[in-house]
């Protein structure tokens, strides 16, 4: 009965621990380095809050989170790689062009693909008027992306598709973050950290946690 007893203790006090390590987390933080800031928020009831300066780049985000162990795992409400729309496509003379629309004429020329063959890829930029001009026979896959304000690229042909005339356009939801592939770790009781990613190419980014006054 003693054994059964000193067993319930253990479970009840690695529950607690855990839990505690689950909620004490909770709250404001904030991340700084030269020009770039952000911030994030964990709320008691499972949500997020984030935002996100750099140059010209303004990004948010929204979601839910789970944690575990020492791992904060981030669900955005945004969908990860749905940032471009395919206005039109057909097949036309040879290799492929891509053109490029978006509301604010200005990031046209940061418009950039990312062409697959097999395993092997390749990056190209669009002109100052956002058009794309890749000079290949074939490719499998090409993504969109925009280098202002980066995230998971947007498939818009796959190998199924023989189009290689292509007119996109920009969605207003590129200025959110999807935060696929990204969590954070629990480092001690005042700050968080994550590794470099596809808007936060730094590194040691750790948030420190704003203190309640």
């Amino acid at each position: 009965m003693k054994k059964i007893n000193i067993l319930i203790i253990i479970l009840f006090s690695l529950l607690f621990i855990n839990t505690m390590a689950q909620t004490g987390f909770q709250g404001k933080y904030y991340f700084q380095k030269q020009e770039m800031v952000a911030g994030i928020n964990f709320t008691g009831d499972g949500r997020f809050e984030f935002f996100f300066s750099y140059g010209a780049s303004d990004r948010s985000a929204t979601g839910t989170y789970s944690v575990e162990g020492n791992t904060i795992k981030l669900k955005s409400d945004k969908t990860a790689g749905e940032d471009f729309t395919i206005d039109k496509q057909h097949k036309e003379g040879k290799g492929f062009v891509i053109f490029c629309h978006a509301m604010n004429k200005n990031i046209l020329p940061y418009m950039q693909c990312i062409v697959f063959n097999g395993e092997q890829k390749e990056y190209y930029p669009a002109n100052n008027e956002g058009i794309i001009a890749i000079d290949i026979e074939h490719c499998d896959k090409i993504y969109m992306k925009n280098e202002i304000f980066p995230d998971i690229p947007t498939l818009i042909k796959d190998e199924k598709n023989d189009n290689n005339r292509f007119e996109v356009t920009l969605q207003p939801s590129v200025q959110q973050l999807s935060f696929k592939g990204i969590d954070f770790k629990i480092e001690d009781d005042n700050s968080l950290s994550c590794l470099p990613n596809y808007f936060m190419p730094v590194s040691d980014i750790r948030f420190h946690k704003q203190m309640e006054e």
